[in-house]
């Protein structure tokens, strides 16, 4: 029996050493290891990220380390994530074809993956900033959340299947404690990791935190995180998650993966899309970015579209699980209680969805983990004026979104957010 390796860190320096013999790398970049060139790129919150580059091709090696790297090694994590992660993206390509990069490796042991390199793509988030308007995100995001989130679900796997499938992920505990902590929580009070970039922003912050309302509908929204489980979700689906060019949409990153609410995946994104719809003015140099923010918000829209409608039609087409079967419906000629029935998934989806945008938006701002759409901006002054916009909307989407009907009735409220003086 071949005795297993303790972990080890790679760096620059020792992967070539340590993978040369890996035949599905060097099956996709070559042996020659002298010929190889490595670069470490992870500037995430958690990962090392690297780059090789051989004589026939190119791959990308993801290591899980033993804490949180954002914190350091005071935050141990357990590099059991990676083994999430690979599950998550071979159960999303089988969902979703394509919509995720190709696995090549996985080691449990050393906690890394193997995978393909994906150029000339970039990060969503670095394009939004830098003010491209992409033509397909909105088509295939919303294909990707319809169809991973309706195809693992009881509405569409075989019971035993499901069931052992959210067994397996239940284990994601520390992934899932973050979530729970750092969105849902953490933002409502003075805790520990908090941050706001600007003293400009205290007395909103002040108010958000004595606000009742918010913090129990902040709770509310935990305990659906917590109890609902759905379906298997991304779990950290961002604009930082998303890889692009302006033909292809990749996602990334799924180690977060665990079961929980259909509309989880779906507010949080919607949510960093709104979160740029705020930030555009303070990227603004010698152009005005009006053009980009009715982009983003007809993005939002189309998103929503294709996402009810390919989940309406995996409905009528896939729906051979245990929930609202088809032998109550369909088989006795009762087409429109399936109807029906969709409508109320749909609609509960879309009150949530909200819900959790909004928590979305106060975290990125007040929690641990920024996002570069507001870190970027250079002026102070600005960004705070930016990002007290996005906490009044997030704000408001939390505490009444069982009042808001269209996501035309949320883009009006953002335009009319957009165009006040915040502080």
């Amino acid at each position: 029996m071949t005795q297993k390796l303790p972990f080890e860190a790679l760096s620059v320096e020792t992967l070539p050493t340590r993978l040369g013999a890996n035949d599905a790398l060097t099956a996709k970049i070559g042996k020659d290891t002298s010929r190889w060139k490595v670069r470490e790129v992870g500037d995430g919150n958690l990962n090392l990220v690297f780059i090789v580059e051989g004589e026939t091709g190119a791959a990308v090696v993801k290591q899980a380390l033993p804490y949180v790297r954002l914190v350091g090694d005071s935050w141990p994590l357990p590099l059991k994530r990676s083994f999430f992660e690979y599950h998550a993206l071979t159960r999303q390509e089988a969902r979703a074809p394509g919509s995720v990069p190709a696995i090549y490796h996985f080691d449990e042991g050393q906690a890394l993956i193997i995978m393909e390199y994906l150029s000339p793509h970039i990060i969503l988030r670095r394009a939004l900033i830098e003010g491209r308007q992409l033509p397909n995100i909105a088509r295939d995001i919303g294909l990707f959340m319809a169809c991973t989130l309706f195809r693992g679900s009881d509405l569409s796997m075989v019971t035993k299947d499901r069931k052992a499938d959210l067994a397996l992920f239940a284990d994601n505990v520390e992934l899932c404690d973050i979530t729970e902590n750092l969105v849902f929580s953490d933002p409502y009070f003075d805790a520990k990791m908090n941050r706001h970039t600007s003293p400009q922003l205290d007395s909103l912050v002040a108010e958000l935190r004595a606000d009742r309302d918010l913090k129990v509908e902040a709770q509310r929204l935990k305990h659906l995180f917590a109890a609902n489980a759905e379906t298997l979700l991304h779990g950290d689906l961002h604009s930082g998650s998303i890889m692009v060019t302006d033909q292809e949409t990749r996602m990334i990153d799924p180690e977060f993966a665990f079961y929980g609410p259909m509309a989880f995946d779906v507010g949080m994104l919607l949510a960093n899309f709104w979160m740029s719809f705020f930030s555009q003015s303070g990227h603004e140099q010698t152009d005005k970015r009006d053009a980009m923010r009715a982009y983003l918000l007809d993005v939002v829209v189309e998103t929503w579209a294709v996402f009810r409608t390919e989940f309406a039609h995996l409905w009528r087409t896939e729906r051979s699980g245990m929930l609202y079967q088809k032998s109550l419906f369909e088989d006795q000629g009762d087409l429109l209680g399936a109807e029906q029935a969709l409508d109320h998934v749909l609609h509960s989806i879309w009150t949530d969805l909200l819900g959790f945008a909004g928590i979305e938006v106060h975290r990125r701002i007040l929690g641990l983990a920024h996002n570069a759409d507001f870190e970027t901006i250079a002026d102070e002054d600005m960004r705070a004026r930016c990002e007290a916009k996005a906490l009044k909307f997030g704000r408001h989407l939390a505490v009444n979104r069982r009042q808001i009907h269209s996501i035309d009735e949320v883009n009006t409220l953002a335009a009319l957010i957009e165009r006040e003086n915040s502080i």
